[in-house]
């Protein structure tokens, strides 16, 4: 793409986001919009929830009990808005917060949000009967009380500035009486995971696998029914299909689209582009851990040296111009650039090929027998990366990096797993490496789930006592200089351990047809003002023509 393309692009995306007003909420209720993904969730059950096919839909369906302001503040309770609680009160002590729930909150099936869901909600998502990944963020918390049946009560261990961030960021509230009668083993297999009752302003219609999800308007919701009918989720089997689905009028909503898609989205009068900085980043990530034998270190990435020459050899600026254009920049540690307090407070490793060679030879790392691939005691320095079938780009990534490590003589082979098993590889550690990507939490805490020693999502099994003492001191000190020195250090850690190779963050520009009025889209979730969405009245098109019918 030329400079002066890329430079359009980005002019149209500015100019886009300008022209995308919230709604004012007093304008017509009703239509459909369709949004076409390209893998399909596992499960609609919020614990469980896995990977961001699904986060959408559950993060609509379920309500918290208060909602993180747009600014996305953790520190005390400012700028969150309420949900199920309309008010809350903290201990003089600041050991306990209590929650006053609205009276009027009722579950989808008419029954009222109690305070007995909350204490039921905080058992499931600590239960050790369950591989819950939002576990280890919520350690913090000693226990949930029930003071009446309209209030709960959050008690802590120790008083930290993300308390009220920990209790309502991190869980949706569950309808106990529907949940309670099941063991916490087989809610994983319980069919509320498919067919899920929830609180928010949408409610789940009907899921027909591999095909689409429906969800439509609570019409009787405390909080107002959601302006648009219903939403529906296409599911197609790839990125690919995804875009055909999109620009042939069968979808209305596209996110993360690749560069290449962008001027086709300009030229297509029904379509607009609207600028969606997600907080994510991408990475090459490394097993630690032999994956047949975990007692024992992985032979070539238990050595730093190793994981170094492999940083080392790597292009990040030319790869990540290669895959996303304007639409990306190189990753600096595992946080996105508008988490991180000060940037410019550690250093990055340099792309340097002849050091990373250097580094493999004084490690015994040397091609023996003359076949282009470095050896040493009969193993050759060869590994997979494993890729989600539903990633275009990290597939990209995977050709790109497999080419560059020729280069220095290891042979990196890309291994493309449909989506589901990929997960499952990655999260049972049987891998080598693989190419990841993260949307970590307002406030870093997520770094404790995904690569502190013992994170329930580090599938690495990265290992720093230093790093985890440093990411622990920086998250509990009230004082924002303190806490910016300790997270310097932290990233200076864990950047030379090298438990990864950081590989970019991405602008996610997003196509929606013209007829849809948005709120803006926020950096955590585009689905956060989901329910405050409409159609323009004068660009409304009949759906039956495409053959989804109306809504029930």
């Amino acid at each position: 793409m030329r400079l002066s393309h890329t430079r359009w692009l980005a002019s149209l995306l500015c100019f886009t986001l300008a022209a995308c007003p919230p709604p004012d909420r007093v304008g017509e209720t009703g239509g459909t919009l369709i949004v076409t993904v390209p893998a399909e969730p596992s499960t609609l059950f919020p614990p469980l929830l896995s990977g961001t096919q699904g986060a959408a839909i559950v993060g609509v369906i379920f309500d918290r009990l208060a909602e993180i302001g747009d600014g996305l503040e953790t520190y005390g309770d400012r700028g969150f808005q309420p949900r199920l609680a309309t008010s809350w009160s903290w201990s003089t002590d600041s050991l306990s917060i209590a929650f006053a729930l609205d009276s009027l909150a009722r579950w989808h099936d008419g029954q009222p949000v109690t305070a007995e869901d909350v204490r039921y909600t905080f058992r499931v998502y600590t239960s050790d009967s369950l591989v819950v990944e939002l576990k280890s963020l919520l350690g913090n918390i000693d226990s949930v009380s029930v003071r009446d049946p309209r209030t709960a009560v959050f008690w802590f261990k120790r008083r930290m500035p993300r308390q009220f961030y920990d209790a309502t960021y991190h869980m949706y509230v569950l309808p106990s009486h529907l949940l309670d009668t099941i063991s916490m083993a087989k809610l994983e297999s319980a069919s509320f995971g498919r067919n899920p009752v929830g609180s928010g302003r949408f409610r789940f219609a009907r899921w027909a696998p591999g095909q689409r999800i429906e969800i439509i308007a609570d019409t009787a919701n405390s909080r107002g029914r959601a302006l648009l009918d219903r939403v529906i989720w296409s599911i197609a089997p790839d990125f690919g299909s995804s875009t055909v689905k999109l620009f042939a009028g069968e979808a209305d909503f596209l996110e993360q689209l690749r560069p290449e898609n962008l001027t086709q989205v300009a030229r297509t009068p029904s379509l607009r582009l609207i600028d969606n900085r997600a907080l994510s980043y991408g990475f090459l990530g490394f097993n630690f851990r032999d994956s047949k034998n975990p007692s024992r270190p992985n032979v070539l990435f238990g050595d730093p040296h190793v994981r170094r020459a492999l940083h080392m050899a790597v292009d990040r600026e030319r790869l990540v111009r290669n895959v996303f254009d304007s639409l990306g920049m190189v990753a600096l540690a595992p946080a996105p650039r508008a988490l991180i307090p000060d940037t410019s407070a550690f250093k990055q490793l340099p792309y340097d090929v002849a050091t990373a060679k250097a580094l493999l030879d004084s490690a015994g790392w040397r091609d023996r027998d003359g076949d282009g691939v470095r050896d040493r005691d009969g193993v050759s320095l060869a590994f997979n990366i494993l890729i989600p079938s539903s990633s275009a780009s990290r597939q990209r990534y995977a050709v790109l990096l497999q080419e560059q490590y020729r280069a220095i003589g290891v042979k990196a082979t890309p291994q493309v797993l449909e989506n589901n098993a990929w997960s499952d590889a990655v999260d049972s550690h049987v891998f080598d490496a693989y190419l990841g990507a993260w949307q970590p939490s307002p406030g870093l805490v997520g770094l404790m789930q995904t690569w502190a020693s013992r994170g329930s999502s580090n599938a690495g099994r990265y290992d720093s006592p230093v790093f985890d003492a440093l990411l622990d001191s920086a998250l509990t000190t009230f004082d924002p200089s303190t806490s910016r020195r300790y997270w310097a250090r932290a990233f200076q850690q864990i950047v030379d351990d090298v438990p990864a190779v950081w590989l970019y963050e991405q602008r996610s520009p997003v196509a929606i047809h013209r007829r849809f009025i948005t709120t803006p889209l926020r950096a955590d979730g585009w689905f956060v003002g989901l329910a405050d969405w409409r159609v323009d009245p004068a660009q409304r098109i009949d759906r039956d023509r495409i053959g989804l019918g109306t809504p029930p």
